[in-house]
């Protein structure tokens, strides 16, 4: 279930959305749809949206590591729970997926947890990349 795959920067699932503002949603609604640790209530933050040269992308963030020339091991499994969690997006009207058969390889749904907005404030949410952001270490 863990396998790794070659990935280069063709592979990222080139989404569109309607209006400017729909970024900052796709943003924040991403911050809450990911792998939950239930037992302390941390939702790990699965994937981002990239603007990119013009275009828009739903990325898993191993992808993104990628990117940065980071040692990356994305696997099969890493992929379809980008494109399921990019169909529920494109399902709620937030984004078109342009090549709509990209996504078609897909995790199934209990594999993702979507945390309603309402629940936010009780669970810990964790991004493993920031977008941007120079993470500090924090035991300095």
């Amino acid at each position: 279930m863990n396998d790794e795959i070659e990935w280069n920067q063709d592979n990222m699932l080139e989404v569109t959305i309607k209006q400017p503002d729909d970024f900052l949603k796709v943003r924040e609604t991403l911050t809450r749809i990911g792998v939950a640790s239930r037992k302390d209530k941390t939702l790990y933050q699965s994937c981002h949206i990239l603007h990119k040269q013009g275009k828009y992308y739903i990325v898993h963030f191993k992808e993104l590591f990628a990117l940065d020339g980071k040692t990356a091991t994305l696997s099969e499994n890493d992929i379809q729970r980008r494109n399921t969690i990019s169909i529920l997006l494109q399902d709620w009207n937030l984004i078109d997926i342009v090549h709509k058969q990209e996504s078609e390889n897909k995790a199934q749904l209990s594999q993702i947890k979507v945390l309603p907005f309402k629940e936010k404030n009780e669970w810990t949410l964790s991004a493993k990349y920031n977008i941007g952001k120079k993470v500090e270490d924090e035991s300095t």
